[in-house]
């Protein structure tokens, strides 16, 4: 099977940068793509990216090979149902959702099957639309392709072949291990973070005192909390079955942290440190999860006038881009005064290699 003609049923961050990185790899490639307000993909039109608009799901998507359902989960299913009297036999379709089951459950029901390919690029930014999407997000993101039982193997291949053409690093796994998996490293995570962060909210001192000095470390664990909520709450209302379940394990575990901590037994949390540094230090270092990953250093400076403005312009200087810079004042679980990111990884070891040969100390984020 060879992908030639692809449909985009939305087009967002996402569904942008796959478009922009099929346009990559395959010039010639026909892409249409459909959404309620078209003038939004003016851009992609007059860069090339896109070959046709429509303002309705209807028989321009007949032509194609590979078609892209982008909306919300929620809408996904709403739109695979106006899709399919579009869909020619041959035709293949995916989303790029961060849940499975429930777009599975909805092929099943339209008797589609043997032409679904659930599909779930784990990429993204802070960023949101069409205007930010850029192919580069998907180079070496792990990509998930969950294909029903029923769906051709060669059209498994050919999907499989064009994630890796994009850069991205494709996986096969089950709608329901997807959802599984997805839920403990990246649903829960996020559960998690804003219940920390709301705990320290409301245990905060009169004077805010904890608002004050929260830095460091706390502000790691805590940095997806700042996640859209409408977002999150599609995600874990799509999920509850497998989130509650790791839920309950999670507390489980607080419960009976909390309960050794309260005795003072001797040696138990050296053993939980220890086991979770192994564990976590095994973990690769490129940003393939569904967490995005953060490319920062951590630089010590002289506390003089116009030492973080010397650092900045230095690195400008050099062309290298910052993300975020600022001085940080609690040093409990930091080394360097001052905290620098940058968009990709690049950035960062340029900034480190140049930074050392001014003789600064500089301390890599791991």
């Amino acid at each position: 099977m060879n992908f030639q003609r692809f449909g985009f049923v939305g087009l967002g961050l996402i569904g942008g940068s796959i478009a922009k990185a099929i346009r990559k790899v395959i010039p010639d490639a026909y892409i249409l793509a459909y959404g309620p307000h078209p003038e939004k993909f003016a851009e992609a039109v007059k860069e090339g990216v896109i070959s046709e608009v429509t303002k309705e799901i209807n028989e321009s998507f007949t032509g194609c090979d590979l078609i892209f359902l982008c909306a919300p989960v929620s809408t996904n299913n709403e739109n695979l149902k106006l899709l399919k009297p579009y869909l020619n036999p041959n035709a293949i379709v995916t989303d790029v959702g961060s849940v499975k089951s429930p777009i599975q459950d909805t092929v099943v029901e339209l008797g589609l099957e043997s032409q679904f390919i659930g599909g779930h690029p784990m990429a993204g930014s802070e960023k949101t639309g069409v205007g930010n999407s850029d192919p580069l997000i998907l180079e070496n993101a792990y990509y998930i392709l969950a294909p029903t039982k029923e769906v051709s193997e060669d059209a498994v291949s050919a999907y499989r072949d064009l994630v890796a053409a994009c850069g991205a690093l494709p996986i096969i796994l089950d709608a329901k291990e997807h959802d599984y998996v997805t839920a403990a490293v990246s649903h829960v995570p996020h559960l998690i973070a804003a219940a920390l962060v709301n705990l320290v909210r409301d245990h905060d001192t009169k004077d805010c005192t904890m608002h004050q000095i929260a830095a460091g470390g706390f502000k790691d664990i805590t940095r997806i909390a700042s996640s859209s909520p409408a977002m999150w709450e599609a995600i874990c209302m799509s999920n509850t079955e497998n989130i509650a379940d790791l839920l309950d394990d999670y507390i489980a575990s607080l419960q009976m942290i909390s309960s050794k901590v309260r005795a003072a037994e001797d040696g138990f949390t050296y053993k939980l440190f220890e086991e979770s540094k192994e564990y976590r230090d095994s973990f690769a270092t490129q940003s393939r999860g569904p967490i995005k990953k953060v490319y920062g250093c951590y630089v010590d400076i002289p506390d003089e006038m116009g030492a973080l403005a010397s650092v900045a312009t230095y690195l400008a200087t050099h062309q290298i881009s910052i993300k975020n810079i600022g001085i940080v004042h609690n040093r409990e679980f930091e080394e360097g005064v001052l905290q620098i990111e940058f968009y990709e990884q690049a950035s960062l070891d340029r900034a480190i290699a140049l930074l050392e040969v001014r003789a600064y100390k500089v301390y890599e984020r791991k």
